[in-house]
């Protein structure tokens, strides 16, 4: 299963328009994507689950895909 920690870039973190562009590109994978943050896992494709883990600029993500391609 494919995965990597990145760091949240945007100065606002992942508010609500970067979050909505990020479940967009999610919601377009062939494979369930994941997105953790501090030990919680949500499901990368919900945008209130992304948006609840509160990422801010210059926090930690690991985005993790499951499943071939």
């Amino acid at each position: 299963m494919p995965e990597r920690t990145v760091t949240i870039g945007s100065r606002s973190g992942l508010h609500a328009r970067p979050a909505t562009a990020f479940v967009r590109a999610a919601t377009e994978q062939a494979v369930p994507v994941t997105v953790s943050r501090e030990g919680r896992t949500v499901d990368a494709r919900s945008l209130l689950s992304v948006l609840a883990l509160g990422a801010g600029h210059g926090d930690s993500v690991t985005l993790t895909a499951e499943g071939e391609g």
